[in-house]
This record gives C-alpha cells, sequence and structure tokens, in this order.
C-alpha cells in the first residue's frame, strides 16, 4: 500500500520529522513520516471499515488531514497519535453512513447512544479505564459499586443486599 512515490527514507526519528515537518510544513516531510506507518493504519482502517477499497481511501483522507492537523498539535509520540487519528477519522466515516459499530464489537461495553459526537471519543475512553478499574476490584467492592452507581441504591440498601454492615459500605 503505496501511494506516496519516490519518498527518501531518512535516518531521522519520527520525532525530527515531526518537528522539521512543524519548522517548514513541507509536504515531503510528512509525507516520509506518514508512510512508516502506512501499513499499520490501512489495517486499522480496514478493521473499522470493513471494506478494502473504502480503507484506501481513507488512508488518503487521513494523510489529507494531517497536513493542518500537525502543524496545530504537540504530537510528541507520532505512531500513538496517528493511530488515533485513524480510528477517529474511520468512526467519523461510519457515523457519517450511520454505521457506527457498536462498543461491544470494539471490545469493550455497549454503549445504548451516543448523546453527543464531540463527546464520543471521550466517553469510550471512559469506558476503557472504568472497565479497567472495576476489573481491579474484589467481588464485593464491584457489587456495592455497581449497586450504588449503576443502579442507585442507598448506602441501607447496599448493606441489606450485600449482607455487610452499613459502616463498611458507607466507609
Amino acid at each position: 500500500m503505496s501511494f506516496i512515490k519516490n519518498i527518501k527514507n531518512s535516518p531521522r526519528s519520527d520525532q525530527e520529522l515531526v518537528q522539521l515537518y512543524k519548522k517548514n510544513g513541507d509536504i515531503e516531510v510528512l509525507a516520509e513520516l506518514y508512510q512508516r506507518y502506512m501499513d499499520l493504519l490501512f489495517a486499522v482502517c480496514v478493521k473499522y471499515l470493513k471494506d478494502p477499497e473504502a480503507a484506501k481511501d481513507a488512508v488518503m483522507g487521513i494523510f489529507e488531514e494531517l497536513i493542518p492537523k500537525l502543524l496545530k498539535h504537540n504530537v510528541i509520540q507520532f505512531k500513538g497519535w496517528v493511530y488515533m487519528v485513524s480510528k477517529n477519522y474511520c468512526l467519523m466515516q461510519l457515523r457519517a453512513k450511520k454505521q457506527l459499530p457498536l462498543a461491544s464489537e470494539m471490545g469493550f461495553m455497549q454503549l445504548t447512544e451516543i448523546p453527543h459526537l464531540n463527546g464520543a471519543f471521550d466517553q469510550e475512553e471512559q469506558l476503557t479505564q472504568l472497565k479497567k478499574c472495576m476489573d481491579s476490584l474484589s467481588a464485593d467492592q464491584k457489587q456495592t459499586v455497581q449497586l450504588f452507581y449503576m443502579q442507585k441504591k442507598s448506602y441501607k440498601e447496599i448493606a441489606g443486599i450485600s449482607n455487610t454492615d452499613w459502616e463498611m459500605v458507607h466507609g
């Protein structure tokens, strides 16, 4: 997968290329940097879009989107940043076509709705972090958190359901 032709590979690091691009806005510098990760981004796009041709178009669209974005953002780790830009680009494409996959298909808890697109990606990250936190709790702690925050039970109700002293629930 290479739509960027005749790009020289320099020994410069990603960070050096990012800084050089920010300094002079040279598209060839950005193209060299982008070409390093095109195969990864193509795989990401195929994963979300489920269509190799649409994924190729997305990879080109992502490059075009990077031209102004990289100038605006302070990017320290280009690979991770461009991965997230690509993922968000694909999700926006699916959203525009009303084909946004369910959250459960992406490997975490399912949302019943995405209330506002600007917060959708933040909410996705928060759910991922919440799941990690919940997984680290003991069974009793997990049950208490679910009863209090998700089922809106009072401390007294939780103490009754879990056969736990009220002070243990409240404390």
